[in-house]
């Protein structure tokens, strides 16, 4: 698991007849640190990274905000067609995202959303499958509890905030790291909908590098090393909680 990425690091330190070099060579004569200063020149790497931050932080939010309150719909509240509308909602983990593409795409159009950030937020903000991870967990929270609170005086809103939403913190974590980094990663969405560099996302940025005839792969792995350093991060500072929150929400 960890040879691709020492590969990356040892590639991002090559020169480019190195890394091209067949048999493949591994380890550089002289470590070529002017490659992560290349990428800097060739891309405007910290507009990119910012837009990917403000990317990730407003679709992971959404998505914590709205997925609960869908999944403590579906767990708790007893309405007419409960089960039909969660069965629907699955609906939409079988069907390829490919699918989703053009009609997405004719959306911003008419919005006048294309080449903005709002046009790569938006249709992340939602995510069945977190819906599915979070009902799950909230099935298996004792009635007692939702029980009390509404012999307290509590609505379903408050039920929601101040009692189930705290009890499903492992779950939240669990579904707070996979939604950012698929929202770190994604490629295809972004690329359809941006063109523009003030909105551009760093995997766009990245994939700018890779030429027609011709690909710096050092640069190219320099690039991808910084893009990934900062989840990279993220994940050993928290993967005693996504370790939990996976294992609580599939044992219930």
């Amino acid at each position: 698991m960890i040879l691709p990425f020492i590969w990356m690091i040892l590639t991002s330190l090559k020169t480019y007849a190195e890394s091209i070099h067949i048999p493949p060579v591994l380890f550089p004569k002289e470590f070529q640190w002017g490659n992560y200063k290349d990428v800097f020149g060739l891309l405007p790497f910290f507009k990119f990274m910012f837009n990917t931050i403000i990317i990730t932080v407003l679709r992971t939010v959404g998505q914590l905000f709205l997925c609960s309150l869908a999944a403590y719909a579906f767990a708790r509240i007893e309405f007419p067609g409960r089960n039909f509308f969660f069965l629907l909602t699955l609906t939409v983990l079988m069907v390829p995202g490919q699918v989703f593409l053009l009609p997405q795409y004719m959306i911003m159009v008419k919005l006048g959303w294309l080449n903005s950030l709002q046009a790569v937020v938006v249709p992340g903000l939602f995510s069945a499958f977190g819906t599915f991870l979070l009902r799950q967990f909230f099935m298996g929270l004792p009635k007692e509890l939702e029980e009390a609170a509404r012999l307290d005086g509590c609505n379903h809103f408050k039920i929601y905030w101040k009692i189930m939403l705290p009890l499903a913190k492992p779950g939240l974590i669990a579904l707070g790291i996979f939604t950012t980094l698929w929202s770190w990663n994604e490629l295809m969405w972004p690329m359809i909908v941006n063109s523009s560099t003030e909105s551009m996302t760093l995997s766009v940025g990245l994939s700018s590098l890779q030429g027609q005839y011709l690909t710096n792969y050092p640069v190219l792995m320099a690039g991808s090393f910084l893009a990934i350093l900062p989840m990279l991060i993220l994940f050993i500072f928290l993967q005693k909680q996504f370790i939990e929150g996976i294992a609580v929400t599939g044992g219930k």
